[in-house]
Parts: C-alpha cells; sequence; structure tokens
C-alpha cells in the first residue's frame, strides 16, 4: 500500500492523472502562407468539447474562415502545448482538406498564440501551409 501511494504521490507531482489541461477555446486572428494559393487572412474559432475531453486532454471543435475560400470545419485534439486538427473545406470537390499541428504559447501581451504547419494530401497534388494566429 505505501509503494501505491508514493507512486500517486509521484504521479501527481509530475502533472500525471490530475494536471489542468488548458482551454484554448476562442477566436482567433490568422495569418497564412499556403504553398499553392500564397498568403492569405483568416479567423479561427475552436470550442472546447468538454464531454469528449477527459484529465490532460482536451476535444475542440474547429471552424476556420478564410475570406474568398470558405469555411473550413473540423475537429482537433490537445494535449498540452500541442494540438492536432483536422479541417476541410465544405465543398468536397476541392479535396481542400488536411491534418494541422499547432503549438500554443502566450505571447507578451498575455494572449494566446499559435503556430501552425498543415499538410494537405490531395488539394492540387498535396499542399502544405504555415499559419500563425492570435486570441483576440
Amino acid at each position: 500500500m505505501k509503494k501505491l501511494l508514493t507512486v500517486l504521490a509521484l504521479a501527481l507531482a509530475a502533472g500525471g492523472a490530475h494536471a489542468a489541461q488548458p482551454d484554448y477555446s476562442g477566436v482567433y486572428d490568422c495569418t497564412g502562407d499556403d504553398h499553392h494559393e500564397g498568403k492569405y487572412t483568416g479567423t479561427v474559432t475552436l470550442q472546447l468539447v468538454q464531454e469528449q475531453s477527459i484529465k490532460s486532454h482536451n476535444a475542440y471543435s474547429f471552424k476556420l474562415e478564410v475570406p474568398g475560400y470558405g469555411v473550413y470545419s473540423g475537429q482537433a485534439a490537445a494535449s498540452g502545448n500541442q494540438m492536432a486538427i483536422h479541417f476541410a473545406l465544405a465543398d468536397q470537390s476541392t479535396k481542400d482538406y488536411g491534418t494541422g499541428l499547432a503549438t500554443f504559447v502566450i505571447n507578451r501581451g498575455g494572449k494566446w498564440t499559435f503556430n501552425k504547419y498543415y499538410y494537405e494530401p490531395e488539394f492540387k497534388g498535396g499542399n502544405y501551409g504555415l499559419e500563425q494566429c492570435v486570441h483576440r
């Protein structure tokens, strides 16, 4: 029993089972650079899906709105300051969908920011890009 309590205490001290995951929900203003399409601006909305989040892992609904291109809907999973994102343009005929990896940090102004790399396997023969976003 003493050994079990020691293991549990060490896990808690190291951010184990009860580590708090930050909530990245909100609206973000973004600038991006797409390999095929070039520079763009957009708005990302992240909303925590509490019922699908557990311990140090959070689930989110994801929406990226890009003027002139449309709305990309999807979902995201976060652990620590990393978030995996799957997104797809509503018009499925373009094959404009992909997966991104975002890293979150707090900027000097105290706001959440993230940098995202994304990969689109079928859009125009394959595509990738970078995005920088700042919480409003």
